[in-house]
């Protein structure tokens, strides 16, 4: 249950959000177009960041560079 302590793990890196067009997901409620935000967790697919809600939550790679 590691997901549970990454609001307090460190930052492994800031990625800016590019876009929030989303094809099945409502994301531009959490995502802001050219805002930073803090990576907690990456896999091959997505980044998990803290989002404009204060929660850690999962993203698709595409929306950030």
């Amino acid at each position: 249950m590691i997901h549970t302590n990454w609001i307090t793990t460190p930052t492994l890196k800031t990625v800016t959000c590019t876009q929030t067009e989303a094809k099945k997901f409502l994301v531009s409620n959490v995502l802001t177009v050219g805002k930073s935000y803090e990576v907690k967790n990456e896999t091959e697919e997505f980044l998990f960041v803290v989002d404009n809600t204060g929660k850690v939550g999962g993203f698709y790679k595409e929306y950030f560079q």
